[in-house]
């Protein structure tokens, strides 16, 4: 099986692995801690040593986070091997919450850096690798999360900062007031949804040297569910492909076409099933034509190009 190549996300940032594990859903994987430190270890021997949190996965009787760290602290050697990320940036309401709150996002110095030392507490570790704001807070100012995450750096709890889902002209203005390159915005990619493909935004980390991180490959699992006729022209286009270039998969031609972007994302793997986690490893070593690429993106869009 190939390896997993290490990557430098940006001029001044750090290396990852060009794979990525997520986490988001480490709690509807039923495994104790003992499993879940075997996964980690199993994911890290492949070479997929970047693992992918954030402050509001999991329920909050369980965050993911937490699930996290009950398995590294069987084995806290284990945190020199793993570069850690996690997001900040979303408020969700819990059932003592007055009844006329509601979920939102927040961007402000107090809450990035309560988020933070939360994070850091359910994880058992005293530094993230990198701190990502989850969502574009519409009212973001921008000096006071460059305030926060200056002071998160300084007292060691960040070595990096970053964004997710955000637009290029978003993702602009947190930089102007960053005085080192964010080093990744972690946005949707994969062949149901192409919006980042067309608004700019991978041009944009292109254009600055800055890989993407691609959150939900594999549509959410829509793609293994013909309930419409996008699907189901996906589907066929993408089984095709698989035979020509010997896939095992589908979701291995989905990860290959991923990784033909000129941006260079780096996939997210969001399975808790090792053998997944393999097939997405091997899926490194398939190439795609450009004429096959576009056939993916002719069925997704039910039209060639014009």
């Amino acid at each position: 099986m190939t390896g997993v190549s290490r990557v430098k996300m940006a001029l001044e940032g750090p290396e990852f692995s060009s794979l990525v594990q997520g986490y988001w859903r480490m709690g509807e994987w039923g495994m104790d801690p003992q499993a879940r430190l075997t996964f980690l270890k199993q994911h890290v021997e492949l070479g997929i040593t970047t693992v992918d949190h954030a402050h509001v996965y999991g329920s909050a009787q369980a965050p993911c986070e937490t699930l996290f760290g009950e398995a590294l602290k069987l084995d806290p050697t284990m945190r020199d091997n793993i570069e850690i990320i996690s997001k900040c940036g979303i408020e969700v309401m819990h059932s003592d919450a007055p009844s006329d709150h509601v979920n939102h996002y927040s961007s402000s110095q107090s809450s990035i850096i309560h988020s933070v030392d939360t994070s850091l507490q359910r994880l058992g570790v005293e530094q993230l690798d990198v701190l990502l704001i989850h969502r574009p807070d519409l009212l973001m100012n921008a000096d006071d999360v460059a305030q926060a995450a200056e002071q998160l750096k300084h007292q060691g709890k960040i070595k990096h900062l970053g964004v997710s889902n955000f637009t290029p002209s978003q993702f602009a203005l947190l930089q102007s007031r960053w005085d080192t390159p964010l080093v990744t915005n972690q946005v949707e990619i994969n062949p149901v949804n192409l919006a980042v493909t067309e608004d700019g935004t991978l041009d944009q980390l292109q254009q600055l040297a800055i890989r993407p991180m691609a959150w939900s490959c594999l549509a959410g699992g829509s793609l293994f569910n013909a309930n419409s006729a996008q699907i189901q022209r996906l589907q066929n286009t993408l089984e095709a492909i698989k035979q020509e270039i010997s896939a095992e998969s589908i979701d291995q031609v989905v990860f290959a076409w991923i990784l033909k972007l000129p941006s260079q994302p780096l996939p997210i793997i969001g399975s808790g099933n090792i053998e997944r986690v393999r097939s997405a490893v091997a899926a490194t070593a398939l190439t795609l034509t450009n004429q096959q690429w576009y056939r993916i993106w002719v069925a997704s869009k039910g039209h060639g190009v014009a």
